[in-house]
């Protein structure tokens, strides 16, 4: 898990991953960030630089994005998610 503290750092260094629906994503999304819903991650795994650290992300934190996290190696998932991120 990382912070949105530890995020805000590392950005525009890392590779966030937003795997929520395309409706989720569209409605609002960390900028840059990589749209591949959840159930798309084992297929799509060549499209991520695994060079760089990589944070998935959901809404709230923790379900989906700890989900996705799992699948690919050595990334984070962020606490708080995407709605975390634009709470100041």
């Amino acid at each position: 898990m990382i912070t949105q503290a530890e995020l805000r750092a590392l950005m525009p260094h890392v590779l966030v991953v937003d795997v929520r629906s395309g409706e989720e994503f569209q409605e609002r999304h960390i900028p840059n960030a990589l749209h591949i819903p959840l159930l798309e991650i084992p297929q799509r795994l060549s499209e991520l630089n695994v060079m760089i650290p990589i944070v998935t992300v959901c809404g709230k934190g923790g379900g989906r994005s700890m989900d996705a996290a799992s699948l690919i190696t050595g990334a984070d998932w962020l606490e708080g998610g995407t709605d975390g991120f634009f709470v100041q």
